[in-house]
């Protein structure tokens, strides 16, 4: 079990618990964390899931061509934007900090 910090644009901090297994978004939703939408329900296929990853990101991988392009598609786009949906969670991630952007695409 570890704990990752959602933070939203305004500041605002939610510490969540989880164990590995569960994607980011479900984690996030599954916490009233406002700010991830998931209109698609996690299938990759809207964007509007997006964070951007700071501190231990260790084991999220790399995004696919699929992510990618959701990914160009948002405004607020940095170097460690991440499509929660695409990220299993594992023990690795302790103590990983994910930012909401001020809009979901």
């Amino acid at each position: 079990m570890g704990k990752i910090t959602f933070v939203e644009h305004d500041g605002t901090e939610h510490s969540v618990a989880f164990d590995a297994g569960e994607s980011l978004m479900q984690l996030a939703l599954d916490n009233g964390v406002p700010g991830i939408d998931a209109d698609c329900g996690g299938e990759c296929a809207c964007g509007t899931c997006h964070v951007i990853l700071e501190g231990n990101t260790g084991g999220t991988g790399q995004a696919n061509d699929e992510e990618l392009q959701m990914l160009d598609l948002t405004p607020e786009r940095e170097d460690s934007s991440r499509l929660a949906c695409q990220i299993t969670l594992s023990d690795d991630m302790d103590g990983m900090v994910a930012r909401l952007p001020e809009f979901q695409m």
